[in-house]
């Protein structure tokens, strides 16, 4: 595994086959351009090079894609396709920009600000019902209107980076 690391831009270079997870709670710059296989959760900015083949399920702030991805990718501020990208799944951005050439075989699903019980159920990917009981009890950051629950996604997303999400 060849990483190369400038702390002074917080760089993190993935030049290798992997598998399992890689989770990050402060902001870095992720450029992964070998194989990755399972769970990537990222702050900051993960770039997938064009040589790369990702199995994995995505969570990040800002995605860039260059390579080929299969997997559900979430991306809480943007998701980029590159010309030469190759997207297979479900992706849920706040931000979509696509260039011409890229393929996305797949469902897109833009995330909102506000977030219903519905859709914060598939956010989260908890139960409706979990969800409900959150809400009534005040554990989820929510509010009512018009009788019906409502979610700012920034709010849920600091409430889960907090820890206080019990699945």
């Amino acid at each position: 595994m060849a990483f190369k690391k400038n702390l002074d831009e917080k760089i993190l270079d993935v030049d290798a086959a992997m598998q399992g997870t890689l989770s990050f709670k402060d902001p870095v710059n992720l450029r992964i351009n070998g194989k990755f296989e399972g769970n990537l959760d990222t702050r900051g900015n993960l770039t997938i090079g064009p040589t790369a083949v990702i199995n994995a399920d995505i969570i990040g702030d800002n995605v860039i894609i260059g390579g080929r991805v299969k997997g559900r990718i979430t991306a809480k501020e943007r998701l980029t396709l590159l010309p030469q990208a190759f997207v297979e799944g479900h992706i849920y951005p706040a931000k979509l920009n696509v260039a011409e050439g890229a393929i996305l075989q797949g469902q897109c699903t833009m995330l909102h600000d506000f977030l219903n019980s519905e859709q914060l159920s598939k956010y989260l990917e908890v139960e409706l019902s979990s969800i409900m009981e959150w809400a009534s009890s005040g554990k989820v950051p929510a509010s009512k209107e018009n009788n019906e629950w409502k979610f700012e996604r920034k709010a849920i997303d600091a409430w889960v980076a907090s820890g206080k999400i019990a699945k």
